[in-house]
């Protein structure tokens, strides 16, 4: 069967049209364009005459500027005044230290009623692991003393301790025959408090 050469003639004929098309559209978009500046001459989107020399970036820019010279004047700090009849207590908490209430207690026995440096001295050669977090406990509290109330960390004693349960992580091992037995990674929270020596 013969190509019929119609056929041919005919898609040889669609193919200048549709270039055609595309160029009309290119052609159009200057005019398009030029119609816009004519309507948005001498004026904004919302209407607004435009400023003179003054692009909208310009604007923005000294709208940012303006908000530069701003300075935002924090509060300052109050200490509250020193009353011998009423001496602040300075606290400080650790929470899920992971030792157990029991074996923190050991230790927070040795320096309850101490004076700071005395503690640091006994937490220093007390060979248990959990005498490390009571010593960071006690650095905590003192920086607090100095930063908050401007105390001389070395003028404090302790006031009271305590090392109360915290959660208890449980977990499971393998036993002989099949059996599973349960281990418990217990926690807990070390306070404590601090106040200014008589």
């Amino acid at each position: 069967m013969a190509d019929d050469p119609n056929k041919e003639e005919a898609e040889v004929e669609e193919k200048p049209k549709r270039r055609l098309r595309r160029t009309k559209a290119k052609d159009d978009a200057p005019k398009a364009e030029a119609a816009v500046e004519e309507t948005t001459d001498g004026a904004e989107v919302g209407g607004e005459p435009k400023a003179e020399g003054e692009p909208k970036a310009e604007k923005k820019s000294k709208a940012k500027d303006k908000d530069k010279d701003k300075v935002v004047e924090k509060p300052k700090r109050v200490i509250p005044a020193y009353d011998p009849e009423n001496p602040p207590v300075i606290k400080a908490h650790a929470r899920y230290v992971r030792t157990s209430a029991r074996k923190a207690r050991l230790v927070c026995d040795h320096i309850r009623g101490h004076s700071v440096t005395e503690a640091r001295m006994i937490l220093a050669h007390t060979p248990r692991d959990v005498a490390g977090d009571w010593q960071k406990l006690l650095e905590s509290a003192v920086a607090n003393a100095e930063h908050n109330l401007e105390l001389d960390g070395e003028n404090l004693r302790i006031l009271s301790v305590q090392a109360n349960e915290g959660p208890t992580l449980k977990r499971f091992r393998p036993r002989a025959m099949g059996r599973a037995s349960a281990i418990h990674k217990r926690t807990s929270h070390l306070s404590i408090s601090l106040t200014p020596k008589e």
